[in-house]
């Protein structure tokens, strides 16, 4: 009788000890509406940076010198612009050679670009090898390097098999970085795709003669460190502005006017407090390679009668101020704390395709905060 009862008492603990199906179903739907909450704040992120999903990256990738040394030209640490007019449009995309040939072609995959991007500028970034040493004493000091279009010949019956789009003058026994645009090229692929044919370099003499090519050589794709490899560079501009901060609606403006401190139970004056975005938190650290993350900041306090300048009312926010303090209108509330200055952040990241972009985002840290 006694193990009888031991047995059954150790029963009745282990019942007690697992929680009831009701628990578990609540636990689970918690969890459940945690994960859908989840998904759809970042959804709603992702279409503020312009995607629909984020771009899926297989392996580590290195981005190229040029953009990374663009990024730190127009962004800071933080990722936030250091002036607004230092960038051709919004987006700048870089694309490598698809050929990977060891001839003077090259063709790009712009399949990434939307059609209502605005081509602002378009450049052929090749670099320049230094000559054979058995060829270093050659009696040419320039040479003549022209970038053409490739053309359909069977369109129109056009015996011209190629258009020609830069041409200039450049030292033979120099080394590095030899840009040329070729905006018109890109503008005519944008209309139709089918007629991106690629790119044929020509290097000539001063007197028109056809090039030693083992005088004058280009890093390809195919030989060369992906450092130098054949790159075009895309200045677009995707037409989002930013949203005038005094055209904000009431709906924007519905944070508490009155912030109370926890700890002494007094209102705290209007003032920008820090809110850190974490991308390495919410799970894009793959596919963005600068900045980490950013502080967007957010703005808190109260904003009460009489209004200081330090809190940077509008007219119209000192008028409903007084209104409230006087309490000539029921329903009259204070003004708001809100962000009066809003500054734009850039993003450098791998699109879809891989290459990697460099795109500016309007409004996107609170500057300062004020009464409004």
């Amino acid at each position: 009788m006694l193990m009888f009862a031991i047995s059954f008492a150790s029963l009745l603990c282990a019942a007690a000890a697992r929680p009831s199906l009701n628990y578990l179903e609540n636990h689970f739907a918690a969890e459940n509406e945690s994960e859908e909450v989840r998904s759809a704040a970042i959804k709603r992120l992702l279409e503020v940076f312009g995607m629909e999903d984020p771009p899926a990256i297989h392996g580590h990738k290195q981005a190229p010198q040029y953009m990374l040394d663009l990024y730190n030209t127009v962004a800071d640490v933080d990722g936030v612009t250091k002036d607004p007019y230092l960038l051709e449009g919004n987006t700048v995309r870089s694309f490598f050679d698809k050929l990977r040939s060891e001839q003077v072609e090259y063709r790009f995959n712009l399949s990434t670009v939307a059609r209502t991007e605005k081509i602002l500028t378009a450049e052929l970034h090749l670099f320049k090898l230094r000559p054979q040493a058995s060829l270093t004493f050659n009696r040419h000091h320039f040479c003549q390097v022209s970038v053409y279009q490739l053309l359909d010949t069977s369109v129109n019956n056009n015996t011209q098999e190629k258009k020609l789009l830069s041409s200039r003058l450049i030292p033979v026994h120099s080394t590095g970085w030899e840009v040329f645009t070729i905006t018109q090229a890109v503008r005519s692929w944008m209309v139709d795709e089918g007629s991106n044919l690629g790119l044929h370099v020509v290097v000539r003499t001063l007197g028109g003669s056809q090039m030693d090519m083992k005088m004058i050589r280009f890093a390809s794709g195919r030989n060369h460190h992906q450092s130098k490899q054949p790159m075009l560079v895309l200045f677009t501009d995707d037409g989002r502005r930013s949203t005038s901060l005094e055209s904000l609606g009431p709906s924007s403006r519905s944070a508490r006017s009155v912030d109370y401190s926890e700890e002494e139970g007094v209102s705290s004056p209007c003032q920008r407090m820090p809110l850190y975005v974490d991308f390495e938190e919410i799970g894009w650290s793959g596919w963005i390679v600068s900045p980490r993350g950013y502080n967007a900041y957010h703005c808190k306090g109260s904003c009460p009668f009489p209004l200081g300048q330090n809190m940077r009312p509008t007219n119209h926010a000192t008028v409903q101020s007084i209104i409230n303090a006087l309490k000539l209108m029921k329903g009259i509330e204070t003004p708001c704390c809100v962000p009066d200055k809003l500054f734009s952040i850039n993003l450098l990241y791998f699109d879809d395709d891989e290459n990697v972009v460099l795109k500016q985002y309007n409004d996107m840290v609170a500057g300062s905060c004020g009464c409004h």
